[in-house]
């Protein structure tokens, strides 16, 4: 069959839901090309509209890792695309006849296929159907991106549905967004090649289930399992980058430019980054000690981002740094009442202890002093001083209590049956001689 007077078909290679691929030969160029026809869509009002926009969309792509489109038109009432041939299978081919692939075939394919996919995107081109069947390998192993069918521009604003109000993808691969009716973004095509990267490594997506509708919802609820933990033997660096294609939320991914500079730099090998040479410590300052630099080596080795930059090669580490409400509520209560109250009080209780001592001090004194003064064999006799006849003494009240460091026996004590001697004053002569004369016979009367 000879389409447009220079593409000459020969056999059928492929066959999609729009159309069927034929292998031929441009006559024009002497070169082998793929042809696409538009298969008849009675049913389907706008699969001529989506054929021209899948070779508008590859059309504007000029890319080592993406399929050529090199001409396109109509023939006979039916649309062609003529795109470059590529001699080799699909992932989906290999997968299904070689099983899953080693993490450094994988690694390769990632950084090929991300490439590509970055520049789709800086064309604002989401192509929306990364999966197996659509990347092929030609013959040296160079992988392409092809199948630019339901492409769409990012600013298209029918980019998540179609007329019918169907999504529009392949459901292992949609992204969670995607599942919810969103418009599609580059991070889609991200998280559908991340789909892919795992099923070549563990022979299987990493969602599965009998329906449609429950992958999708396992895309939006479920974490896929580590392929670690199937068996798989894979640098740590490669299952912590893989997850976090498979982010649920788009801006947790990383852009399909970093994920090709992160493969392609080596990253995923887990290599160690080395630290930079110590500076030169100055003199008279203090150095550093040895478990200090250990600390902060560690520190440096287990601070690397969830998406390293290219330059760095060493293993990524994800961390939850503790809130600041976590920190609190884990600290014991007694750490955390203000203490200057319970100071305060304190301060504001010892004059009242001290009072107390005081006064238990004064009273065992008192009762001492008692004991001694009645004590058996001593008499009024022996007191120092007499009163004179005829008088009594009261017993003066302290007006304030006798200090601590008092002696025993220096302390007063009161009785109601005994005389405390007082000290009478020194009267002036005059008055004496005036008080005897006046108690003498015959004076005065």
């Amino acid at each position: 069959m000879l389409i447009a007077g220079r593409y000459r078909l020969h056999d059928p290679i492929g066959r999609g839901a729009m159309g069927e691929v034929w292998r031929g030969v441009d006559e024009t160029l002497g070169r082998p090309v793929a042809v696409k026809l538009l298969l008849p869509h009675d049913s389907d009002p706008t699969a001529t509209s989506r054929f021209r926009l899948e070779a508008q969309t590859a059309g504007r792509l000029n890319h080592p890792y993406v399929v050529g489109v090199y001409d396109f038109g109509e023939y006979d009432g039916r649309l062609f695309l003529v795109m470059e041939l590529v001699e080799g299978d699909s992932l989906a081919r290999r997968l299904s006849t070689g099983g899953p692939l080693p993490a450094d075939q994988v690694a390769r394919i990632a950084t090929q296929a991300a490439a590509g996919l970055a520049a789709a995107h800086q064309q604002g081109i989401v192509h929306r159907d990364i999966k197996p069947a659509n990347l092929l390998l030609d013959a040296d192993g160079t992988l392409k991106i092809g199948d630019f069918g339901i492409a769409r521009f990012v600013d298209d604003p029918s980019g998540a549905l179609t007329t019918t109000g169907q999504i529009v993808g392949t459901s292992l691969y949609l992204a969670p967004e995607r599942a919810l009716g969103q418009s599609a973004g580059p991070a889609c095509d991200v998280y559908a090649l991340g789909c892919v990267l795992y099923q070549l490594l563990t022979g299987s997506p990493p969602f599965q289930a009998d329906s449609a509708v429950a992958i999708l919802h396992q895309h939006l609820d479920s974490a896929p399992v580590p392929p670690r933990q199937l068996g798989v033997p894979l640098p740590p660096a490669f299952e912590n980058y893989l997850l976090g294609l498979l982010a649920k939320q788009p801006d947790d991914r990383p852009t399909a430019q970093r994920v090709a500079e992160w493969f392609g730099g080596g990253g995923w090998q887990g290599r160690p980054e080395p630290l930079p040479a110590p500076a030169a410590v100055p003199s008279g300052s203090a150095v550093p000690s040895a478990s200090a630099v250990s600390a902060v080596s560690a520190v440096r080795a287990s601070a690397a981002p969830v998406f390293p930059v290219p330059a760095q090669t060493g293993p990524a580490t994800t961390y939850a740094l503790p809130s600041a409400t976590g920190r609190a509520a884990s600290r014991p209560r007694a750490a955390r009442r203000p203490q200057g109250p319970t100071v305060r009080g304190a301060v504001r209780r010892r004059p009242r202890v001290a009072g107390i001592v005081a006064g238990v001090v004064v009273f065992l004194a008192a009762m001492l002093a008692g004991m001694l003064w009645f004590a058996p064999g001593r008499s009024t006799a022996e007191s120092p001083g007499d009163t004179a006849p005829g008088t009594t003494a009261t017993t003066p009240t302290p007006s304030a209590a006798p200090s601590e460091s008092a002696a025993l026996s220096d302390v007063p004590v009161p009785s109601p049956t005994v005389a405390v001697p007082t000290v009478t004053p020194e009267e002036p002569k005059g008055d004496k001689k005036q008080r005897e004369g006046d108690k003498g016979p015959g004076k005065g009367h």
